[in-house]
């Protein structure tokens, strides 16, 4: 299943780990062990162990580990003595990622966005398009939706739901204002009936907001789906009221969901999208913020950061582009093996009570109502050799966010084991 070579096993020095890293650390709570190479859909532990990978490094692995298409491109750069820290000056990497981005992802959807390099992260990206968006408008308030997550600085926190980060901030977190997400009420309310109600009251308290930010698929929020309709009626309704329109898809974009935005489903333009994760490719650090050409209201390094200018990630990212944006080969791809996941997960919910699912594309997720059933069935697959994370407010999914190029045989093992792990933890 594996095309790793095989090292003899040797012991791991954990204690390293524990004695220095910070508390802060989580995945390697999760998954104890330690990992020393990596290939396609797979990881391997210093002791010999294989992991199938379904986490794909939270999404910023769409083209699996080490992929030799993208390292072929990187290596011949770095022994070119190309550029690697470039701030944002004129490169010839930067420049090919800009023509080869405008050639295969902008033209052919017809979107005229500019692009700015804000940092190396989604956080970065995120707090770019809020700042733009109240330097745009001259408004404060910012509209996000319950159960969002978009980063962990204080503007993109501000912005997110789940209560244990916000915690972290050890500040008030202000200037933004939750709206209920798509079928927040098992449509019980009505669509946007409080959000136009409280905007055109006069007597709601709520200040005219500069921007609306929302991700088309909650990721970490526990793979909750907006409808493409439900995306169009909010974009219609900041269309009519003069409210500027963010898209997060810092982890559903790069073909995540199937289309290169994950937007594309409900035809809509959102003003402003954020970019990162895989956007790099290869999984190097690197984040886009879009906008549209009227909203490029910067003064020159108004916004910046040291670390913008990441060309090996420019490298990367303009091969990963060339070679899998070039026809829509691998979009049909993802959208045929998340049905395949998704079939999956539907005869399990049939199988046992108190489990559903939801997803599109390759993010899917299995949704236990004993929400800690969620860790249980992650935790053994871990033993049985595959990564998959859990999310949701109570950690209450088992999240599948596998490379896009994973193989047939490769999901189908993975799958294995998640529903043998399901069985168990539901018996």
């Amino acid at each position: 299943m594996t095309i790793l070579e095989h090292k003899p096993s040797t012991a791991g020095e954990t204690d390293i780990f524990a004695h220095l890293e910070s508390e802060v650390r989580s995945y390697s709570r999760t998954w104890p062990t330690v990992f020393e190479k990596a290939s396609g859909s797979w990881l391997r532990s210093e002791s010999g162990k294989d992991y199938l990978d379904f986490f794909a490094g939270a999404g910023a692995l769409n083209y699996g580990h080490n992929n030799p298409i993208l390292k072929s491109a990187l290596v011949d750069y770095i022994m070119s003595d190309g550029i690697t820290h470039g701030l944002d000056m004129n490169t010839v990497a930067k420049r090919e990622l800009l023509k080869t981005f405008e050639e295969y992802v902008l033209a052919p959807r017809g979107l005229d966005y500019k692009v700015q390099f804000p940092g190396p992260t989604g956080t970065n990206s995120v707090e770019a398009a809020l700042k733009l968006a109240r330097k745009v408008t001259g408004r404060e308030s910012i509209i996000n939706f319950t159960n969002a997550f978009h980063g962990m600085t204080l503007g993109a926190l501000s912005v997110t739901g789940n209560s244990m980060k916000r915690a972290g901030a050890g500040v008030p977190l202000v200037h933004a204002t939750p709206m209920p997400f798509d079928n927040y009420f098992n449509g019980v309310t009505e669509d946007f009936q409080w959000f136009s109600r409280v905007l055109d009251d006069a007597g709601s308290g709520l200040n005219r907001p500069a921007a609306v930010i929302v991700e088309t698929v909650q990721g970490e929020g526990g793979v909750n789906i907006a409808r493409p309709e439900w995306l169009r009626a909010l974009a219609d309704l900041c269309k009519e009221r003069d409210i500027l329109l963010i898209v997060d898809d810092v982890q559903m974009g790069c073909g995540r969901t199937g289309p290169f935005f994950s937007f594309e489903v409900a035809g809509i333009t959102p003003d402003i999208v954020t970019l990162s994760k895989s956007i790099g490719g290869y999984g190097l650090p690197l984040a886009l913020t879009l906008f549209k050409r009227e909203l490029d209201v910067w003064g020159p390094g108004e916004h910046n950061g040291t670390f913008r200018g990441n060309n090996p990630a420019f490298v990367t990212a303009t091969a990963a582009l060339k070679h899998y944006w070039a026809d829509d080969k691998l979009q049909r791809e993802t959208l045929r093996k998340g049905e395949r996941i998704r079939q999956t997960f539907m005869n399990l919910s049939d199988m046992f009570d108190g489990v559903s699912t939801r997803g599109r594309g390759l993010v899917q997720g299995l949704v236990f109502e004993t929400h800690e059933n969620a860790q249980k069935v992650c935790a053994l697959a871990f033993e049985e050799g595959l990564l998959a994370e859990t999310s949701g407010p109570s950690d209450e999914v088992v999240k599948l966010l596998p490379p896009l190029t994973i193989s047939d045989d490769e999901l189908e093992f993975g799958l294995n084991i998640l529903a043998e792990a399901t069985a168990k933890v539901q018996a």
